[in-house]
């Protein structure tokens, strides 16, 4: 089972002559992301989670079982860290690859390739213990095998995908005897040659982010092995401050050499950017087109685990990689998301997962829910490997500038028969939602259209199901919130649905900046960044008698709805709150029901950056109350005609010669 590093290796230490590929190698943190650590490895016990020998269910009740608390009590010690590859493990002391970057997510290979067997070899130097387990869909930990080493060992271990149908992982742990022990690397194979590639065109959508642009750029010259695969790296900037302009650019473009391509073209959105970086990769024969977010910081290593995985998938199939929060590092955002039918809203595939788990909390082996195999609906596109197969079959991304291109072309990719996988191990930093109020906004606009339009295309339901009741409520809530500007933005939406999709590709550059004219005329968009811009608050008589505020229970909701909206709309607003804000109001607090008591309050925003004086207004809200509802019953009186007319044009709105055309009016005839 062991053979020292002093005899001739070959790839199969039992000289049947069998070859082997790599599927995965174990990596350790750059040493710039030392923060990051606790994805890629871990001390402490080998313990998993408790489970009942009767019934397998886990040991403890309520939601600390989902995520409990890791059990390390030791420091994890990076200054141990040698290089991408390797790391010394102290004398007596145990370090676990159970880790989100260094564990082997079995059951994803099991459900979605032809392996059935992989191999892990690990090479050590010094004496000790390698420890390999494996884990359920439930995340009960199992004892595999262990190795004794000495000197410079290579360990392999011959491990079964057989059991891992809904759930599972593999990983090693090392122990250190009385001296220290050095991983000097370490890697699952596969048995056979490796499947022919492909190549990919790496596709970065930037506006206005050179320095996040900049710096992935760098990460990618920095780690060739990385991106031997890639034919094209490809930025398409839409912004006035250019890529190609920053201190820098010369020195990383001279070392990616051949490969860098910069193609300029006015803002069409997230959808308008990837669109171009899939059509490019068809053009330049590309096999695969790679979708990255500008503003993440990427694990290069995500790029080859992303082809790797792809090449051997049964059938063409979209992997894409997870997204952790860029300013809590070891946070994830979701392990998988699904599209929920009825509502039209994405949701989670397991009632256990949990949003923005934290691998610093609770590693991956005390959390039950990361050992189920997630199925999914869609990836982000902050990272998403598309085949150009699947391209050139289903088309291009849809004309809608942002929101919801992403998970309309993983429904229609699942539709014609391609899945998705969100594929753990491969994954980018990503600016976090917290930081973000995108359903307030001029973002409003596309949230709502692009939601309308997407479920007129996959709705299963006669009448898109609950997508236009909840349009009305949150209508509602915007208004009564005094969110006026985010409340015309939505009714403008509507509009542009009942106009049809043949409208789309003539609007993608031309709507942002008329919903930023339309913004002038509201004060509630108007950002100030220094709090001393707005007079001092005044309340001439708090509301609720001073008794503080409180959502509305489910029973107490539409009595109170009516009477709140017959105050907006009846009640005049004083002189003093025309004057004068009556409170300032922190973003967390920003709750519809609680902004409703209000005439006049200036509104902090997401970032922190600054803040908008909300001030009612009677005649505004009558006029966008009136318009929204009308909007609403006709969207819902006509969806049928409106999904038929819809799908009858999505092959055409996303077909390569309607945006080649789109192309060629918003970027240089070079380009």
């Amino acid at each position: 089972m062991t053979e020292k590093a002093t005899d001739v290796l070959t790839d199969d230490v039992q000289g049947t002559g069998q070859t082997w590929h790599t599927l995965q190698r174990v990596v350790l943190p750059q040493q710039s992301q030392m923060d990051t650590a606790a994805l890629y490895m871990d001390t402490g016990s080998a313990f998993g989670i408790q489970l009942n020998t009767t019934d397998g269910s886990t040991v403890g009740s309520g939601r600390a079982t989902a995520g409990a608390a890791s059990d390390s009590t030791k420091e994890l010690h990076v200054e141990d860290v040698r290089s991408r590859r390797s790391t010394s493990v102290r004398p007596g002391e145990r370090v676990s690859f159970g880790s989100y970057f260094n564990a082997f997510p079995a059951s994803y290979w099991r459900r979605w390739t032809h392996l059935r067997e992989v191999r892990l070899r690990v090479r050590t130097d010094g004496s000790g213990v390698v420890t390999v387990y494996k884990s359920n869909a439930r995340g009960s930990l199992q004892h595999v095998q262990t190795a004794r080493v000495e000197g410079e060992t290579t360990s392999t271990f011959d491990l079964s995908l057989q059991p891992f149908g809904d759930g599972g992982w593999y990983w090693f742990d090392i122990v250190a005897g009385s001296d220290s022990l050095v991983l000097n690397d370490a890697d699952w194979l596969a048995a056979g040659d490796a499947p022919e590639r492909g190549s990919i065109t790496l596709e970065i959508t930037t506006l206005n982010k050179p320095d996040f642009c900049l710096n992935n750029l760098r990460i990618l010259a920095g780690n060739p092995s990385a991106i031997e695969d890639v034919q094209q790296i490809l930025i398409v900037d839409q912004g006035t401050q250019k890529v190609a302009d920053q201190p820098g650019f010369e020195q990383v473009a001279a070392e990616l050499g051949q490969k860098l391509r910069i193609i300029d073209q006015d803002n069409l959105g997230g959808s308008g950017g990837f669109a171009r970086g899939m059509y490019e990769a068809v053009e330049n024969g590309s096999d695969f087109a790679l979708l990255l977010d500008d503003d993440v910081v990427m694990e290069p290593e995500s790029i080859p685990r992303l082809l790797s995985f792809a090449t051997h998938c049964k059938s063409p199939t979209i992997v894409g990689g997870h997204m952790f929060d860029l300013y809590n590092r070891t946070v994830l955002h979701t392990f998988g998301e699904i599209v929920n039918p009825y509502r039209f809203q994405p949701d989670q595939p397991v009632a256990e997962q949990v949003l923005g788990h934290d691998f610093a909390r609770a590693n991956l082996r005390h959390t039950p829910w990361l050992h189920r195999r997630i199925d999914v609906d869609y990836n982000g596109w902050w990272m998403c490997l598309i085949p150009t197969t699947v391209i050139r079959d289903i088309g291009l991304s849809l004309p809608i500038f942002i929101k919801w291109d992403d998970a309309e072309y993983g429904l229609r990719a699942k539709k014609a028969g391609y899945p998705t996988v969100s594929m753990p191990g491969a994954a980018v930093w990503h600016v976090s939602w917290i930081d973000k109020d995108d359903m307030v906004g001029w973002q409003a606009y596309f949230h709502t259209r692009n939601r309308m339009v997407a479920a007129l295309l996959h709705s299963p339901y006669e009448r898109g199901g609950r997508v236009v009741r909840e349009s009305g409520y949150s209508d509602i809530k915007h208004l009564v919130s005094m969110q006026y500007h985010t409340a015309r933005g939505r009714v403008m939406a509507m509009r542009d649905v009942l106009k049809g999709p043949d409208q789309l590709h003539a609007i993608l550059a031309t709507k942002l900046p008329e919903i930023r004219t339309m913004a002038k005329g509201y004060s509630d968009a108007q950002v100030q960044s220094d709090p001393d811009t707005f007079p001092t608050p005044k309340m001439d008589k708090p509301p609720r008698n001073g008794q503080g505020f409180r959502a509305p229970s489910y029973t107490t909701l539409v009595p109170w709805a009516m009477k709140t909206i017959a105050r907006q709309l009846g009640s005049p607003v004083s002189a003093s709150s025309r004057e004068r804000p009556q409170a300032f109001i922190a973003h967390q607090d920003n709750k519809w029901w609680r902004m409703s008591q209000y005439d006049s309050a200036v509104v902090s925003n997401a970032e922190g950056t600054g803040a908008s004086w909300y001030r009612r207004d009677p005649r505004e809200m009558r006029a966008l109350l009136a318009e929204a509802a009308r909007l609403n019953a006709e969207i819902l009186r006509r969806w049928p005609a409106l999904r038929e007319q819809y799908r009858a044009a999505l092959e055409d709105i996303t077909s390569f010669e309607s945006w080649k055309k789109t192309f060629e009016s918003h970027s240089a005839k070079d380009q």
